[in-house]
């Protein structure tokens, strides 16, 4: 299950969606998930899944991937089908079953929602690279430097958040399996059970996290680095045309998104 965590992982690519830049990817991004919350009717849920799948097609980035990642969360996903199942009231289809046809609707506009919601964060980690994308949410929250916010500091413990992910994942899993070769036992018994049985796994976890943290504080401070103020980049962030052109089709894509929304559809 833990290899199944995708978030945070970045797959190199020369595609039309890799070439843009991260400020564009993070505006569509945003522009997406208010579409996608702005959705009420059929209509307004079919256009976000088209914009996915256009855009996933043109990041040539499998759907199995997405999958993958969706699996530590088919708990979630299956929890809310069943409470919009069961506990929303219309008219039953079938005479005396609580199950009614607006249950049946509100639960798939929810999964699609949660499922086209988390697909879409990934995505977007999928085609940027963890610096790219802390250098244009950096740029993009410039003007909150005017209120002393610390935003490069800010984006910097986001950028290191999702760099250690796969790291810490990986570490656990390693953990877990040298347990397990000691007769460790995380599947059987009840839920208290299993929660003690972690903890020979957080000790250690969370003991070689803070051994990391001090060991790249150490060398950050060995680097003279002392925060964002007149530090330069190597790679200049500049739009494109086709930025220009993505961020026109996101807007396009938003206004219908309120059209359909106004109309019920």
């Amino acid at each position: 299950m833990l290899k199944d965590i995708t978030l945070g992982q970045f797959f190199p690519g020369d595609t039309l969606v890799h070439r843009l830049d991260p400020r564009t990817k993070l505006l569509l991004v945003t522009v997406f998930i208010v579409a996608l919350f702005t959705a009420a009717g059929w209509m307004g849920y079919g256009l976000c899944v088209l914009a996915f799948a256009g855009c996933t097609a043109l990041s040539k980035i499998r759907l199995r991937a997405f999958f993958k990642g969706l699996k530590p969360m088919i708990f979630i996903i299956v929890l809310t089908a069943l409470l919009n199942l069961f506990y929303t009231r219309g008219t039953p289809i079938l005479p005396g079953w609580i199950i009614t046809w607006e249950g049946i609707g509100r639960a798939v506009k929810m999964v699609l929602r949660i499922l086209l919601l988390v697909m879409g964060t990934f995505l977007l980690t999928y085609t940027t690279s963890p610096m790219a994308l802390t250098d244009g949410l950096e740029l993009l929250l410039n003007p909150l430097k005017k209120l002393r916010l610390p935003i490069h500091e800010m984006t910097l413990m986001m950028s290191m958040a999702l760099r250690f992910i796969p790291t810490l994942i990986e570490e656990t899993d390693r953990i877990m399996s040298a347990q397990r070769a000691r007769g460790a036992d995380f599947e059987t018994g009840g839920l208290v059970r299993r929660a003690k049985a972690l903890l020979p796994i957080l000790v250690p976890l969370i003991v070689s996290s803070f051994n990391r943290a001090y060991d790249l504080a150490t060398a950050m401070e060995s680097r003279c680095y002392h925060g964002g103020e007149g530090r330069s980049r190597m790679k200049q962030l500049k739009l494109a045309g086709i930025d220009l052109a993505a961020l026109a089709v996101g807007a396009a894509f938003l206004a219908l998104a309120f059209i359909l929304k106004k109309y019920g559809v």
